[in-house]
C-alpha cells in the first residue's frame, strides 16, 4: 500500500517500500535512496522519499529491556508511544515527553525530536533518549548516546532521518501515580492575557497549552495546564493502543473546514462551559485528536497543511499577533490552533525544532495558490524575527528560511548517510 504522510497532500509515489524485518536485511538494495518511514504521522514530506525507497519500520516492534525501579525502557525503534504506554502506565510511569498523538513510532519521535505540552519543565523527547543503535547503508552499526558517538547522539536527535536507520532506543520514563490529570481551564481574550496566564501557568504547573480563536478580532482561548494526579477514584477505561471508536471512513472531495465552520466551531468551542478544574483520564488531555481515527481526511481528498513556527521570546507577542492578523483577513482560518511557549533548555539535536519562544501551530486546508500565498506571508513575519518553521509539520518551507534558521546545518551535513534522502531534504537543499 502506497505510503503518504498525515497532511495527505497529492504527494508522487516512492519507487519501492521495504518492510523493515528484525530477522532479514534491514537495508536491502532499492532504488537510489531510502527515508526511514514509521506511522506516517509526519504532516510533510520528511517521511516521503518520491521516486526513492521507504525502509517501513513498523516490523521493528520488539520490548527488549525494562528496569522496573529505574524506569529505564529498551525497545525497538517502530514501536508506537500507544503501545510502550499500555505497558508502562499500569506499572506506575509515563513518558516525559509525549507529542500530540501517541501514533508515533519511537524512531519517528527521535527523528523529528517532538516536543509536547511540557517543554518548559522537561525540553523534548530527546532529552530523555539515553543511547540508540544506528545502522548505516554501509552496514555499519553505532550505539549512540551522549558519551558514546556524541557527534552521531546530536545529529540523529531530530535528524529528519537521514542520520541512517535508527534499529532500537532506550528510554529513560518518569514515574507517576495514576492515569488521570488534573486540569485547570482559564479563557482569555487577547494576547496579553495569554502571556500573563501562561507564564504564571508554567509556574505552578507541569504542562500548559492554549487553543486560539485565529479568526476573532481580538485574538482569545482558552488555556489548560495540568499535573498528574496523586489518586484516581476509577480507573480509565481502555488500553492507550485501542483504535478510536469513531472515525471518518473516507475523505469527501471536499474539505468540510470553511470559514462559516470554523466560526461556528470556534464560537461553541470558546463558550463551552468549562471547568475551572477538573480530573481527567491522560488520553483526552495529551491526545484530543486521536479520539477520531482518520480525523484528518475531513480536509478532503486534496489534503491540508500544518504551519507551525516558533518566535523569539523578545518578537512573541507582537509577531504572533501579526500572523494572527494576516490569517484572519485572509478568511484562511484553522480550527486546530495550538499556541504555547517554550523553555530556555538547549536542544540537544542539530536541527531540533524547539528553541526558546512562542510557538503556534496551525492546520489549512490546501487551496493551492491562495494557501502557499498565505504560507509566504506568514514565513515574511517568521524570518524577520529569527524564528523557525517545524520541518515535521511544514511541507513546502522555502529552502533560504530553513538555511537561516538551522545555524548547525552545516555541522549535520557531515553525518547525512550518503543514501538517505527525503523530498523534504531536497526541496530545502535545492531551493
Amino acid at each position: 500500500m502506497p505510503s503518504t504522510s498525515w497532511g495527505a497532500l497529492p504527494w508522487p509515489a516512492a519507487a519501492a517500500e521495504v518492510d523493515c524485518l528484525r530477522r532479514s536485511a534491514l537495508l536491502p538494495d532499492v532504488p537510489e535512496t531510502l527515508i526511514p518511514y514509521g506511522n506516517g504521522r509526519s504532516y510533510s514530506d520528511v517521511c516521503l522519499n518520491p521516486g526513492g525507497g521507504l525502509l517501513r519500520t513498523r516490523g521493528l516492534d520488539r520490548f527488549i529491556d525494562f528496569d522496573a525501579e529505574r524506569g529505564i525502557l529498551r525497545c525497538e525503534a517502530g514501536v508506537l508511544l500507544a503501545e510502550i504506554l499500555d505497558f508502562i502506565v499500569p506499572r506506575g510511569w509515563f513518558l516525559p515527553v509525549t507529542p500530540g498523538t501517541r501514533y508515533i513510532t519511537v524512531g519517528g519521535a527521535i527523528a523529528n525530536d517532538v516536543h509536547g505540552k511540557n517543554h518548559h519543565a522537561a525540553g523534548s523527547f530527546g532529552d530523555w533518549v539515553r543511547s540508540f543503535e544506528l545502522l548505516r547503508s554501509d552496514g555499519t552499526r553505532r550505539c549512540c548516546s551522549a558519551e558514546e558517538n556524541p557527534g552521531w547522539f546530536a545529529a540523529t536527535i531530530g535528524g529528519l532521518g537521514l542520520t541512517g536507520l535508527i534499529v532500537w532506543a532506550e528510554l529513560q520514563l518518569k514515574a507517576v501515580q495514576t492515569a488521570g490529570m488534573d486540569v485547570h481551564y482559564r479563557r482569555f481574550s487577547g494576547l496579553d492575557e495569554f502571556f500573563e496566564l501562561n507564564a504564571a501557568a508554567e509556574r505552578e504547573h507541569e504542562y500548559a497549552v492554549a487553543w486560539i480563536d485565529c479568526l476573532a478580532a481580538t485574538p482569545r482561548g482558552v488555556l489548560m495546564s495540568g499535573d498528574h494526579a496523586r489518586e484516581m477514584r476509577r480507573p480509565p477505561r481502555g488500553r492507550m493502543s485501542d483504535p478510536p471508536r469513531l472515525g471518518i471512513p473516507f475523505a469527501p472531495p471536499f474539505s468540510a473546514i470553511n470559514r462559516a465552520s470554523l466560526k461556528l466551531f470556534n464560537c461553541l468551542y470558546y463558550r463551552k462551559p468549562w471547568p475551572s478544574q477538573a480530573r481527567v483520564p491522560a488520553a483526552p488531555y495529551f491526545y484530543p485528536l486521536d479520539a477520531l481515527g482518520h480525523w484528518n481526511r475531513i480536509y478532503g481528498k486534496r489534503g491540508f497543511y500544518q504551519y507551525q513556527c516558533v518566535i523569539p521570546p523578545r518578537d512573541a507577542p507582537e509577531a504572533i499577533a501579526g500572523i494572527l492578523r494576516i490569517i484572519a483577513k485572509s478568511g484562511q482560518g484553522s480550527f486546530l490552533a495550538v499556541l504555547k511557549t517554550f523553555g530556555e533548555r538547549p536542544a540537544r539535536g542539530m536541527l531540533s525544532f524547539p528553541m526558546p519562544g512562542t510557538t503556534l501551530a496551525l492546520d489549512f486546508p490546501n487551496r493551492g495558490e491562495a494557501t502557499l500565498s498565505l504560507f509566504a506571508r506568514l514565513d515574511e513575519v517568521v524570518a524577520s524575527t529569527g524564528g523557525r518553521l517545524y520541518p515535521a509539520k511544514d511541507a513546502r518551507m522555502p529552502g533560504t528560511l530553513f538555511r537561516s534558521a538551522y545555524p548547525r546545518l552545516e555541522e549535520f551535513r557531515a553525518y547525512v548517510d550518503p543514501k538517505f534522502s527525503s523530498g523534504f531534504w531536497r526541496q530545502v537543499s535545492d531551493s
